[in-house]
């Protein structure tokens, strides 16, 4: 007697099987409930090519590889172009990361033999200066590429900014002058400069679309703004503000250039009042909303209190506005009357005087205001269902630590939540502080 779930080859076979049947094995396989059931023995080697490439796109690049090494026709699928349009290149040093690095045996295999088939490229480097320095020479070997994305994500600084500029920018070049076709290039805290955005534009400039490169802090003004004079398709810039100018809004804002989809600046201070920030003028940012009416304008700011001053104090079409550190309460009051186009508002942290007033200001006058997340900060329940009770249901995103909010002669904690659910139309609670 066979026990249920060992294999039995059937001995019998109906007349007239073809030869081919004859030569197929059929097994009795357990259902774990006792029965058989017949089942059919696969040959891995012999699924189509199409089927092994499905589940290739499915594994990690160390799994993919070792199954390359199954068969001679699990290895040929190892090798077809279209697995090599999208490869991320991890560069650490085992001492002081936690991320497993490509091995560089792949790496050259991948130079030697899909450099031409990559086309969606990015590089994850770890802090060490080694790390960027080899993904530099990496990028120099790409002579035979065609790029239409490059990243460089640096997990911690200083990375590639420890990097010579003129080894990163000999790298960058053989990118811009072999590709001619890049679309999408993120590389922020890089050494980055002027000569090699010149070199970018006059090979890329027809197809260039989004470029995110903040914490550049060898490009000017000048270099960014040939960018926009030129690559007529842009949607998509992301930098620093003080390469921020009203030419450069004029210049994204002209005839031949398509409408400018999302700008975002990041507004940063490292020392107090080290830092003179300029003004934009009012004229400069109405032609780029008139020129693209949808666009969207995310600004990060990382300022200290007394370094707001320029900011906000004419109308702004800021869209998106994220604060990473505190705040003052006049600055609130001025966003409430010159940020019409408001979308999302994100303060960490304000002094401890509650923001009644300058939230109700600003439910009133942000009509689009659509997300509010308020950190340290301090507002009472009275105050809140007011703003929440002005914005309605359009509070697609509420978050709001509990600590922020005061309880007063009007309002708990826990009349608050019923309060506000019935106002944004669905149920909604303070976010808490975990207790672990």
């Amino acid at each position: 007697m066979k026990r249920a779930g060992q294999k039995v080859v059937a001995g019998t076979e109906a007349p007239g099987t073809s030869q081919t049947n004859k030569k197929q094995k059929t097994s009795l396989c357990g259902s774990g409930f006792g029965e058989s059931e017949p089942c059919t023995s696969m040959d891995w080697g012999s699924l189509p090519h199409h089927v092994i490439l499905r589940v290739f796109q499915f594994l990690t690049l160390v799994d993919r590889a070792r199954a390359s090494s199954v068969c001679r026709r699990w290895n040929e699928v190892f090798h077809i172009p279209d697995l090599w349009r999208r490869f991320e290149f991890e560069l650490s040093q085992p001492a002081t990361s936690y991320l497993k690095s490509t091995h560089p045996d792949l790496i050259q295999q991948i130079i030697k033999r899909h450099a031409d088939h990559l086309q969606y490229v990015s590089f994850k480097v770890d802090s060490s200066t080694e790390s960027a320095e080899a993904a530099c020479d990496i990028l120099s070997q790409l002579v035979n590429c065609s790029i239409k994305t490059l990243g460089l994500i640096s997990t911690a600084k200083p990375s590639f900014m420890n990097v010579s500029k003129a080894h990163f920018a000999s790298a960058l070049t053989v990118v811009f002058v072999n590709s001619k076709s890049l679309s999408s290039i993120k590389i922020d805290d890089t050494p980055l400069d002027d000569p090699s955005l010149k070199v970018l534009v006059a090979n890329n400039s027809d197809t260039l679309k989004l470029l995110k490169m903040s914490s550049c802090p060898h490009v000017s003004p000048a270099g960014i703004l040939c960018v926009a004079d030129q690559c007529h398709g842009l949607k998509e810039l992301a930098l620093n503000y003080y390469i921020l100018s009203d030419e450069l809004l004029l210049a994204l804002s002209s005839e031949k250039h398509v409408d400018l989809e999302h700008l975002r600046i990041d507004v940063v201070s490292e020392n107090p009042g080290q830092v003179q920030f300029h003004t934009i003028k009012k004229q400069s940012w109405d032609a780029l909303v008139k020129h693209s009416p949808k666009v969207n304008i995310v600004m990060y700011f990382f300022l200290y209190e007394d370094e707001f001053d320029v900011f906000f104090r004419e109308e702004t079409p800021v869209t998106h506005l994220y604060f990473g550190r505190a705040v003052s309460k006049a600055m609130l009051g001025r966003i409430g009357m010159n940020c019409p186009r408001l979308i999302e508002l994100v303060v960490c942290a304000n002094g401890l005087q509650p923001l009644d007033d300058e939230l109700i200001q600003i439910a009133e006058r942000c009509k689009n205001l659509t997300a509010m997340g308020l950190g340290e900060c301090e507002v009472t329940c009275r105050g809140f269902i007011e703003f929440v009770k002005m914005c309605g249901g359009r509070l697609t995103q509420l978050s709001i630590m509990e600590e922020v909010l005061i309880p007063d002669s009007d309002y708990s904690l826990d009349r608050l939540h019923l309060e506000v659910s019935k106002h944004l139309g669905r149920m909604w609670f303070p976010d808490m502080m975990p207790t672990w």
